[in-house]
């Protein structure tokens, strides 16, 4: 357990030597909340939202807001359609008090599976976004792709690691990498947090952000008595 400590410890001190070098010259956060709600043995209703910003605690990046239900085909297999709303700060690119609104719809299977002792999970995702202010590229659509897996340390740790690659449909079709990593800590039966860092590879950048996510699942089914 120690050394699935030390090595996150390292994880994040090289992350931040790292940042000194980064376009931005700051070490990023990502905050995240998800709850997923199962309400019968078919549906289950997701919402989630995540804050970013460009220091620790400061300036202001991004604000996200999410909901989704989900149909259930069994335990291995779900399909979601989503809405998001997004406030997107540009201003660090120069432009004084600009922000970007965005409305977003999405599709999005998930599938996980067992690679012999190995838990594996796969999320591929359609989004249609639509920027306000309107312009001439104010509609844009994206495909993105993560492979991941959850490895239990114990009844309390475990270590979550994964790698998401988005892609427009329309034009330069790469668009970003994410790779991920954390340690997670089980709260309860029910929850976790997850304290990360992830490397994002974006428009030629490479950006290092820190993440605290909290993850909630509740079940509203009806017990059978």
């Amino acid at each position: 357990m120690k050394y699935y400590i030390a090595s996150l410890i390292f994880i994040l001190t090289m992350s931040l030597s790292y940042s000194q070098t980064s376009p931005q010259d700051k070490l990023g956060t990502w905050y995240t909340y998800f709850g997923d709600h199962r309400v019968s043995n078919k549906l289950s209703i997701s919402v989630g939202g995540q804050v970013w910003c460009y220091e620790p605690v400061t300036n202001f990046n991004l604000l996200l807001v999410k909901t989704g239900i989900d149909y259930h085909i069994n335990n291995k297999l779900k399909v979601e359609l989503g809405y998001g709303f997004l406030d997107i700060d540009k201003s660090i690119d120069g432009i004084k008090d600009k922000h970007i609104f965005e409305n977003r719809i999405s599709e999005q299977i998930y599938f996980k599976h067992r690679l012999v002792n190995l838990p594996i999970d796969h999320r591929l995702r359609i989004e249609h976004r639509i920027f306000n202010p309107r312009t001439e590229n104010s509609t844009k659509h994206r495909l993105r792709y993560r492979l991941g897996t959850k490895v239990n340390l114990n009844k309390t740790f475990f270590i979550r690691i994964n790698n998401e690659t988005l892609a427009h449909i329309q034009k330069d079709f790469f668009s970003e990498n994410r790779l991920y990593g954390a340690l997670g800590i089980n709260l309860s039966k029910s929850s976790n947090l997850q304290l990360g860092y992830m490397h994002r590879y974006i428009n030629d950048l490479n950006l290092h952000r820190l993440q605290v996510s909290v993850f909630i699942k509740t079940d509203h089914r009806k017990k059978k008595v």
